[in-house]
């Protein structure tokens, strides 16, 4: 056999046939016993991964897994890849959707909800408008694109309001009953603001709530100035519509142009982070919802790593939920949110660049890192920007404050990871790629949680012991305790909370 065929052979995994030589006969080898077909394929197919569910959310009936029901439950507890709908989910914030729904009712503003990525305003808008729908509102909800125009939003609002709600017509009128809109009294041109206002101003017996989700994702000036010029004409002649805005942004500014011609018909609300008692009962909603458990080590680490986001307490709780199961529990440990945590980190590794993949890693041979990841905490809810009050706030001491404003500025004047910029706060620094922000916290919080965690539960171990050096003149409340352990994530986030 040639050496080509040799190699050939192997690449592909095969034993190479031998060549009979002459003089020699060679007999067939009795072949061996097979198994049956049917166990094989049956070994086979169980094996091999399997949706859990059908399509429409029932049971696979050819799966036997007593765990079936609980992941589907425990999909629709914690939906991280999409915001709550129901509100028996809706966590904290009571006072926030409160003071929204009383600035529509009572003051009869529009009302402009703006934050980062991921800090549940959508969120928030489904469960307004909940709230709006049971009060027998008509509420229209559009989701903004990049192409987006005045035209297109209004006339798909219009088609959802029935003409039955135009003071023009009877309730009897035939275009009434035979279930006309006020698209239907729309002209074929152009829209206006005024002509929309026009046409709102004759509605009776409803109030029309107009919700514009992804606000900022719209990159038409014309759109944005047609929007402020109708909330104010909507304001001046006290329509009986009102518009709620949803969107990213740093401040108000950013997300409606014009702002100065409507200051004072909007409610503004920049939706802040949520308190560590939230992010708890977002967990435990999700536990009464699932049917699953959140031992307090679990609790305590979801908690610290979600630095108040809504979206990585969902995510971390529904990856440790799913491998309690997978282990043939219902009862989430420390060791469940940890495989959470490094699944976590995998996904939001996959969205960077590999530019700055490489960067990071060479932060962490330098000892950088984690620094980079305190500081990406503080930036999260800060539109990827801190600066050297940060440092200050998370760093006390002088002599590591002033180590790590230099190690922050060597950084960014060689542009690795980090650019710095002249604002009206003063100097300050972003994130180059927002995708590292999430990564970065993660990792860092993960260092911080279980190195507390181990120092926690050395103490403890000591002081059962009884071991002096280990519990020599301290007050009780100054020892650590795995409970205390968990740090409040305020300690991760600097001033951002408080930032204008």
């Amino acid at each position: 056999m040639s050496w080509i065929n040799s190699l050939m052979a192997r690449s592909f995994g095969r034993k190479p046939k031998k060549t009979p030589q002459p003089g020699f006969v060679f007999s067939p080898a009795p072949a061996a016993r097979e198994e049956p077909v049917n166990k094989k394929t049956a070994a086979s197919t169980a094996a091999f991964p399997r949706f859990q569910s059908t399509a429409g959310d029932q049971l696979s009936p050819r799966l036997n897994d007593r765990f079936a029901a609980a992941r589907i439950k425990l999909r629709s507890a914690f939906t991280p890849s999409q915001p709550i709908t129901d509100k028996r989910m809706f966590a904290g914030r009571i006072d926030v959707l409160t003071t929204l729904i009383r600035s529509l009712e009572d003051q009869r503003v529009h009302v402009i909800m703006y934050g980062e990525r991921g800090i549940g305003k959508t969120s928030l808008v489904h469960v307004l408008t909940q709230a709006a729908e049971e009060a027998r509102y008509i509420v229209v909800y559009c989701s903004c694109g990049a192409g987006s125009t005045f035209d297109e939003i209004f006339r798909a609002v219009a088609a959802d309001v029935p003409l039955l709600f135009h003071r023009g017509f009877a309730p009897t009128a035939d275009a009434a009953e035979k279930g006309g809109t006020l698209a239907d009294l729309l002209p074929a041109g152009p829209l206006s603001p005024r002509l929309v206002a026009d046409l709102f101003a004759k509605l009776t017996g409803t109030r029309l709530l107009v919700v514009l989700d992804e606000f900022d994702v719209c990159e038409s000036p014309d759109f944005r100035r047609n929007i402020a010029e109708l909330i104010k004409n909507l304001s001046d002649r006290s329509i009986r519509t009102q518009l709620v805005i949803a969107g990213v942004a740093a401040d108000l500014t950013e997300l409606v142009q014009h702002i100065p011609s409507i200051r004072r018909n909007i409610f503004a609300l920049q939706v802040p982070k949520m308190s560590a008692a939230e992010i708890s009962h977002l967990v435990e909603n999700g536990e009464e919802i699932s049917g699953m458990s959140f031992d307090k080590a679990a609790l305590d680490y979801i908690v610290f790593v979600a630095n108040g986001s809504p979206y990585f307490a969902s995510l971390l709780s529904h990856h440790a939920g799913l491998a309690a199961i997978d282990n043939g529990r219902s009862s989430v440990t420390l060791e469940d949110v940890s495989m959470a945590v490094d699944q976590a980190l995998t996904e939001f590794r996959g969205r960077i660049s590999k530019h700055s993949q490489s960067q990071i890693d060479q932060a962490a041979k330098s000892g950088v890192r984690h620094v980079l990841g305190v500081m990406a905490g503080a930036a999260l809810f800060n539109s990827g920007r801190f600066d050297a009050r940060d440092v200050d706030a998370l760093y006390p001491s002088a002599a590591n404050a002033a180590t790590f404003k230099a190690t922050i500025d060597e950084l960014a004047s060689k542009h690795i990871l980090l650019e710095a910029n002249e604002d009206e706060y003063g100097r300050g620094y972003h994130f180059a790629e927002e995708a590292v922000l999430p990564y970065l916290w993660i990792l860092a919080a993960q260092k911080r949680f279980l190195e507390n965690r181990k120092a926690a539960d050395a103490q403890v171990e000591a002081a059962k012991a009884g071991n002096k050096a280990a519990t020599q003149p301290q007050s009780q409340d100054n020892i650590v305790t795995p409970e205390k352990a968990a740090v409040q994530p305020t300690v991760a986030t600097g001033r951002a909370a408080g930032r204008p």
